[in-house]
């Protein structure tokens, strides 16, 4: 009898679990817990506090870990502090060297710390501003999978993926990164599977093509 694989999948920043609902992993012989973010203990809390903190709740030993976007980090940071069967990052980064020049400039500059914290708790108030379609077709999808508004929560994330200082790729690692990702732009991205028109948020709308990938890993 072939034994199941235990796989914990970790959002992107502030999103909930909702975003991985139409990946379909059912010929996987997959056993599926999500996990929802948790609020920090302090603005100060390391990463590698954190990525303990989400540890404790994993239940199964050698588990596959599956992380989108800023999930993707911190599965990687998870990874490093138990044993893991395989670690998959879809939308994210490896090491530091593959962050946008953009990125870089916001850390130097410290611009992250006019993020609008606060607008995020104001997402119904947005929809009904007369926007163009773009970007209320993006306050729609923030609407739906958006969970953590938390307000130390945000600002400490953002931080976090700014001065990840991952400086070598971990072993064990599949990427799965699209060649349309506005965030981390495609040509700073190293050794990954490219999803042809993949978008940062193609976990939602590319979903039967990333699964089709995770599951020839498995």
């Amino acid at each position: 009898m072939t034994s199941k694989n235990h796989i914990y999948f970790v959002p992107g920043l502030a999103a909930s679990p909702k975003i991985f609902e139409f990946l379909d992993l059912s010929g996987s012989n997959a056993e599926i817990t999500y996990l929802d973010w948790l609020i920090p203990t302090s603005k100060k809390e390391s990463i590698q506090s954190y990525a303990k903190r989400m540890c404790d709740r994993i239940k199964h030993p050698n588990p596959i870990l599956i992380g989108v976007s800023f999930g993707g980090v911190m599965v990687q940071e998870m990874s490093k502090l138990i044993p893991c069967k395989k670690i998959f990052i879809i939308s994210s980064i490896k090491t530091k060297n593959e962050m946008p020049k953009s990125l870089v400039i916001t850390k130097k500059t410290r611009m992250y710390r006019l993020f609008p914290t606060r607008l995020l708790r104001k997402i119904d108030r947005l929809e009904k501003i007369k926007w163009g379609r773009r970007i209320q077709n993006r306050i729609k999808l923030y609407k739906k999978y958006l969970s953590m508004t938390d307000e130390t929560y945000i600002p400490w994330a953002i931080y976090q993926v700014l001065h990840w200082n991952q400086t070598k790729p971990l072993q064990n690692i599949i990427h799965i990164h699209g060649d349309r990702d506005e965030v981390f732009p495609i040509k700073y991205i190293h050794s990954c599977e490219v999803v042809k028109g993949g978008t940062h948020v193609m976990i939602i709308n590319k979903a039967k093509t990333i699964g089709q990938l995770i599951q020839s890993h498995l």
